[in-house]
């Protein structure tokens, strides 16, 4: 499984989140500020683009809560690898 990190201004996080659900090959995000994981989010493998969205939305209330708490974040997400 692949790992990428992202350092963000908190402004910018919803925007990024909602970039890398859309490639739709993510697994898990982590919102990280000063080390320490704000948050964590499964995502599910496989499941059609518009059930994503659907899913999406409470989660992506849920980080712009957190972020907009914090000047600078990273998002950390776990890819599944193409076979």
């Amino acid at each position: 499984m692949a790992s990428e990190k992202f350092t963000v201004n908190g402004d910018q996080v919803v925007e990024k989140v909602k970039q890398l659900i859309h490639e739709g090959n993510i697994r898990r995000v982590r919102l990280i500020h000063e080390g320490k994981t704000i948050i964590e989010i499964p995502l599910s493998i496989g499941a059609p683009v518009a059930v994503v969205g659907i899913l999406a939305a409470p989660v992506l209330a849920a980080i712009g809560a957190a972020a907009a708490l914090l000047t600078e974040c990273t998002i950390e997400v776990e890819k599944v690898e193409k076979k």
